[in-house]
């Protein structure tokens, strides 16, 4: 690499034939840039200039090709954090319509029991209006025999005294008191 580096800047640097005279003279332009030019490259491969400048690109290469790797694994890592997260979307979006099915299902339980609960609640309220009713109705018919008996009492009291004798009346207050006092001891 280095000699054809080196073959091709001399032939490069060969005079565009401008100069008069012999060429390889000193009194010759293009003889001396020729020979400059050929010292300076001498310079460049003595000091290995050429092989700092490859090691240099060698080194960028490296560096590049560390990099792609990187972002090569960077990549991967992303896919399989990405992968990661959409299993979990995934699965809370499963979780989400467990949820709700679950939810809608314990509506659907608490509004047939909230149906059970007013239809006991209505038949309770039915049993008791059925038993206020039938106490108002044996309420009404004993004020009614009472005041029937009230009635019939001070007919009778009335026809009774009507047809009774002073006599007859001492003679049941005697009894009455008599009854009483076999009670009472």
């Amino acid at each position: 690499m280095k000699r054809l580096t080196i073959l091709a800047s001399l032939v490069m640097a060969t005079p565009a034939f401008a100069a008069k005279g012999p060429f390889f003279s000193l009194y010759n332009t293009n003889f001396v840039v020729m020979i400059a030019f050929a010292l300076f490259i001498g310079v460049l491969i003595y000091y290995k200039v050429p092989g700092m400048a490859v090691s240099a690109l060698d080194k960028r290469a490296e560096g590049i090709r560390n990099d792609l790797e990187e972002a090569k694994a960077l990549r991967e890592e992303a896919q399989s954090v990405l992968a990661t997260y959409e299993r979990r979307q995934r699965e809370v979006q499963e979780q989400a319509e467990r949820i709700v099915a679950t939810a809608k299902a314990e509506a659907s339980a608490a509004a047939a029991q909230a149906k059970e609960d007013l239809k006991a609640s209505i038949a309770r309220r039915l049993a008791a209006a059925e038993e206020q009713i039938a106490s108002a109705q044996a309420a009404a018919v004993k004020e009614v025999r009472d005041q029937a008996v009230t009635i019939a009492l001070g007919a009778a009291g009335d026809v009774i005294a009507k047809q009774m004798t002073a006599a007859e009346a001492n003679k049941l207050i005697d009894e009455a008191i008599s009854e009483v006092d076999a009670k009472l001891h």
